[in-house]
């Protein structure tokens, strides 16, 4: 404020008195108003001075008075911050939002800095969902011009999306494509999910995914036009539209290889080719075809080979051809590879998803591939992989820039089962232990009739090679269940795993098996009772199981292949040997525009013994997560001539299962859909039959039902309710089961 001023009238000052400053130099004022003593000084220039020191933001007021020759400035200084608050956050707690204010204790309090800051909080709450969020800062006076600055935070309600809908889509429904999206409609677990919740990073991020998704089906003109957003009329959620043009399907063409190089023969490279005319195009199959063509030149020892694919498109027959042109790209070397933001998670766990240290040729496609493979580890929030010159323009630096984020979990739960009961678990894994990118794991899981107790431990990069080791220590106790006796298993299992193929693994295996039955009931067979007399078994074993699975990599994102072998070799050269084999074949695929899903698995298990008979608990047992309609020992051999009439289990088994899933016309954000299943298979075979009294022969049980999947914020659950078609007399079906939602 300035006083008594007439703005025609010229001012000479041949003193300024400074008056209220206490923190604040003189000569800091007197640098801001800029006036000099004994000239000639207008108004305007007062004027200025004024609004110089009152933007400086050191002072709360300012007055410029002139009395005679003497210019008095007059200022109120700024308070020092005693201490800040912020009151009324519950869904963020203090610690998360304090490192974001610019305004600290012992500073100086402004206004307009703490403004800022309540934006910036706001943004906070923004970034989670809650767009009605408020942030008000205010100040309590305290003594020796101290303040406390208080952050009054409203957090308001989650505005949700309400509704998330697509126009322009013609092969797919909205219904598919709400799948495909990480945002969700708000349902009935909106207090437990928070992908309902609207964030405009996540539209932007749904917007890519949505043009994956169409890609990889062949729509290679597929675009998101707009996206529109808007607030219901209450306020608290919102309306997103996906405006999209879907355009042609196309499919691939002729596949040609060609190449100018004297010392690359394109035939040779045609081999390694997997794609096929009339298959539907998909970018990640010319990517996996060039990879594949790269590593073939490096193991014909030919540096710097570049693939590019060259698209011919044909929209009347509505096909790409694509020419592979195998080309020599610039020589240009890895200078080196730096790491930043990884604190907690060593520079060789990082280092070693590269195919190329220090030296090596660079080649862009690989480094892409390198941050994919760290981005899948789970180890960071955030991972780019960027390249730049290094220290000449043959020689390039890779930069990753990481951010940590936590990897281990703790968790408390229960779980039911109609055979066991309800019953409670509590587990521990820590997936990048000391950094190492180790996983450590131990858990306890007890049901009123049985406990179990696990350790394992995996080293990913056993020997710094693409080499899996672990080990699992598990013991296990069970009363009665499903049983006439006890019974006890402990097992120290060391294994390797290594890929031996593109989408394939093979897993060795050793260890060690102790065994036994107790307390059998007096009723129970007299092969029960005799396998207690023998007491506790223990045996060696040693094993390979070999994995393939299609479902993510192969020619057709709507269908996937899964087959599994395993053997194991127990008890070698002692008293009670055999080979234990088993295998799995799985296939499944969407119809009807990807609504509804198909699946068939064939599962089977052979045990043959090479010494001794086999006892029960080797034997193989199937219940309903094999068999649906059928409880657990529901089926096999069986002892009717004991009082107990106890299930023994069989050395064979062999069940089918077919099933299709489908949604049921309820809105998608409940997560419920339907299926319906028919499941066939058998349980037999023994050793000892007590002299043929025991019927062990191969008998066909088969059960129709309807399941129910529920896909809730505790987990994909599963209702299936079953009817036996085909049985014996004395199976024990099961007309209801519940369990956590599998697959193959």
């Amino acid at each position: 404020m300035m006083v008594g001023l007439a703005t025609a009238q010229d001012f000479r000052f041949n003193q300024v008195q400074i008056e209220g400053n206490q923190r604040v130099e003189p000569a800091t004022i007197l640098s801001y108003a800029n006036i000099a003593r004994g000239e000639a000084v207008s108004a305007g220039d007062l004027n200025d001075a004024f609004q110089n020191i009152q933007e400086s933001g050191l002072f709360e007021e300012v007055e410029l008075i002139p009395s005679g020759s003497t210019l008095i400035i007059r200022v109120q200084e700024f308070p020092t911050i005693n201490r800040i608050n912020i009151e009324g956050n519950r869904r963020i707690d203090d610690e998360d939002l304090l490192p974001l204010l610019r305004s600290q204790p012992r500073r100086v309090y402004s206004p307009t800095l703490a403004e800022q800051d309540a934006a910036t909080l706001t943004e906070a709450y923004t970034t989670q969902g809650r767009l009605a969020a408020t942030v008000s800062p205010s100040i309590i006076r305290r003594s020796d011009n101290r303040v406390d600055l208080v952050f009054e935070v409203v957090e308001g309600r989650t505005v949700e999306v309400e509704r998330l809908s697509f126009t322009g889509n013609r092969e797919f429904s909205d219904r598919r494509l709400r799948r495909v999206l990480e945002t969700k409609q708000a349902g009935i677990f909106r207090a437990l999910i928070r992908s309902d919740t609207f964030l405009a990073d996540r539209i932007e991020f749904d917007k890519q995914v949505l043009q994956d998704f169409y890609q990889s089906r062949g729509y290679v003109d597929f675009e998101t036009l707009s996206v529109n957003s808007q607030l219901t009329r209450e306020r608290d959620g919102y309306l997103v539209t996906f405006n999209v043009r879907e355009g042609q399907q196309f499919k691939f063409g002729e596949i040609t290889a060609v190449s100018d190089l004297e010392d690359v023969n394109p035939d040779e490279y045609l081999d390694v080719i997997r794609l096929r005319p009339g298959v539907i195009y998909n970018p990640a199959l010319v990517d996996n075809t060039i990879a594949r063509m790269e590593r073939l030149a490096l193991q014909q020892g030919l540096n710097f080979i570049r693939v590019e694919p060259r698209i011919i498109r044909n929209d009347r027959a509505l096909t790409l051809d694509v020419e592979f042109a195998i080309t020599r790209g610039p020589r240009v070397f890895v200078e080196r590879i730096d790491i930043e933001g990884n604190t907690t998670t060593l520079d060789r766990v990082v280092r070693r998803q590269f195919r190329v240290i220090e030296g090596d040729p660079f080649n862009p496609r690989e480094i892409r591939a390198s941050a994919s493979r760290i981005r899948a580890l789970g180890f960071f929030s955030n991972a780019e992989v960027n390249a730049r010159e290094g220290s000449g323009p043959d020689r390039v630096i890779i930069d990753v820039d990481v951010e940590e984020q936590p990897t281990g979990s703790l968790n408390f739960g229960g779980s039911f089962s109609n055979s066991n009961g309800f019953g409670a678990a509590i587990s521990f894994t820590e997936r990048n232990f000391l950094g190492r990118g180790q996983t450590l794991g131990f858990g306890v899981n007890t049901t009123s009739s049985t406990r179990s107790y696990n350790f394992n431990f995996v080293e990913p990069a056993f020997l710094g090679r693409d080499l899996r080791a672990g080990i699992l220590i598990d013991y296990r106790t069970t009363d009665r269940n499903n049983a006439d006796f006890n019974s006890r298993v402990a097992r120290v299992q060391p294994s390797l795993r290594f890929p031996v193929g593109e989408n394939s693994f093979l897993t060795l295996r050793g260890g060690f098996k102790s065994s036994e039955i107790f307390d059998v009931d007096d009723d129970s067979s007299v092969l029960l009772q005799a396998e207690e007399e023998e007491g506790e078994r223990a045996l060696g074993f040693l094993g390979y199981s070999f994995s393939y699975d299609s479902r993510r990599t192969g020619l057709n994102p709507n269908a996937g292949v899964i087959f599994r072998f395993s053997q194991d070799f127990a008890g070698l050269g002692g008293d009670n040997s055999y080979i234990e084999t088993t295998a799995l074949l799985g296939a499944e695929t969407r119809v009807m525009n990807e609504e509804v899903t198909l699946r068939a698995t064939l599962e089977g298990g052979a045990l043959n013994m090479l010494s001794g008979d086999s006892l029960i608990l080797d034997r193989f047992r199937v219940g309903p997560s094999r068999l649906r309609g059928f409880e657990s020992n529901g089926i096999g051999p069986r002892d009717l001539d004991a009082k107990n009439e106890d299930v023994l289990g069989g050395n064979f088994f062999a069940v089918a299962r077919l099933e299709a899933e489908f949604p049921l016309g309820l809105p998608e954000e409940y997560g419920v859909s339907g299926g319906v299943f028919y499941d066939m298979g058998s349980l037999w075979g023994l050793d000892n039959t007590d002299d043929g009294r025991i019927d062990d022969s191969f008998s066909l049980r088969s059960a129709v039902g309807v399941s129910l999947f529920w896909d809730t914020g505790l987990g994909p659950l599963r209702f299936n309710f079953a009817e036996a078609i085909q049985k014996e007399d004395f199976d024990e079906d099961q007309f209801f089961d519940l369990t956590i939602s599998t697959q193959f």
